[in-house]
């Protein structure tokens, strides 16, 4: 049996899905869970670029380097690849939808209704804000991260 595989996606896939990733890793890790974790974005403007910087920051201070991760855009095989596809947003969580291959196999939601008392809530974006947003962020994302991971253990 294959570890499952989740996909974390945002609009650029450079500040909240590479922190949505790494939480995941880390959370998988510390629970002994094996699992697949991957990031991308609905747009591909920043295809390639590492995190931003704030992201890189966050992650870092919570013992986690993002510097090695590049940005990429959303791709049909991830639709059949991956088993969870999960949008940090309703926008993007509407877009995976409609970009969704006929053959789409992956279980597409959005991140927050994994986490108790918190179904239908964004992780908003902190491109525009500052260190206090990313950290918003993170502590948004590490929640839902320990959510899927025991999610994933049941």
């Amino acid at each position: 049996m294959r570890p499952p595989s989740l996909l974390f996606v945002c609009l650029g896939n450079i500040c909240r899905s590479p922190l949505a990733e790494a939480a995941f890793r880390d959370a998988a890790a510390r629970a002994g869970l094996e699992a697949v974790a991957d990031s991308a974005g609905t747009g591909g403007w920043h295809a390639g670029h590492a995190p931003d910087p704030r992201s890189r920051a966050v992650a870092l201070r919570h013992g986690i380097d993002i510097s090695g991760l590049r940005a990429r855009a959303v791709r049909d095989a991830d639709f059949t690849g991956f088993d969870y596809i999960l949008a940090l947003d309703p926008q993007n969580l509407r877009d995976l939808r409609a970009m969704a291959p006929a053959r789409s196999s992956a279980r597409i939601a959005l991140l927050m209704d994994h986490v108790p008392g918190r179904a239908g809530q964004a992780v908003h974006d902190p491109y525009y804000g500052g260190d206090a947003d990313f950290d918003a962020v993170w502590d948004q994302v590490r929640a839902a991260a320990d959510a899927l991971v025991a999610m994933l253990q049941r």
